[in-house]
C-alpha cells in the first residue's frame, strides 16, 4: 500500500517535472552537456519551483551526481522531531520524479532516489543512464 502511493507521487512528479522543464527552457539556449543540464536543475530549475538554489551538487563524473539541500521546503515544517522521519519519504518521492521528469524531456534518462539522515536537509542522489 505505502510503495503505490510513493510510487503513485513519484508518477505525478514526473509529469509535472516534464511540463516544468519544457516551459522553464523554452526560451533558453541548448546545454553544452550532462554537467551543464545538472547546474540548470540545480539553479534555475530549484529556484523557480523552491525558491532557492540547491546548496551542493557534487559528482564522480561517471554518471552519478549528488544534490544537496540543508533545508527542503517539504520537511521545513515537520523537521522539528525524528518522530517524522520516517515519514519523509512520501514528501521526497513527488520531487523524485520531478528532477527525473525535467531530465526526461532535457533527453537524460535518469534514476533518482532521496535520503534524509536529518531533517530539514536531504540529499538527492541522480544516477544517469547511459543509452
Amino acid at each position: 500500500e505505502n510503495g503505490r502511493c510513493i510510487t503513485k507521487l513519484e508518477n505525478m512528479g514526473f509529469r509535472v517535472g516534464q511540463g516544468l522543464i519544457e516551459r522553464f527552457t523554452k526560451d533558453t539556449a541548448r546545454f553544452k552537456d550532462e554537467l551543464d543540464i545538472m547546474k540548470f536543475i540545480c539553479k534555475d530549475f530549484w529556484t523557480t519551483v523552491f525558491k532557492k538554489q540547491i546548496d551542493n551538487l557534487r559528482t564522480n563524473h561517471q554518471g552519478i551526481y549528488v544534490l544537496q539541500d540543508n533545508k527542503f521546503r517539504l520537511l521545513t515544517q515537520m523537521s522539528a522531531g525524528k518522530q517524522y522521519l520516517e515519514h519523509a519519504s512520501k514528501y521526497l518521492a513527488f520531487t523524485c520524479g520531478l528532477i527525473r521528469g525535467g531530465l526526461s524531456n532535457l533527453g537524460i534518462k535518469s534514476i533518482v532516489t532521496a535520503e534524509v539522515s536529518s531533517m530539514p536537509a536531504c540529499k538527492f542522489q541522480v544516477m544517469i543512464q547511459k543509452l
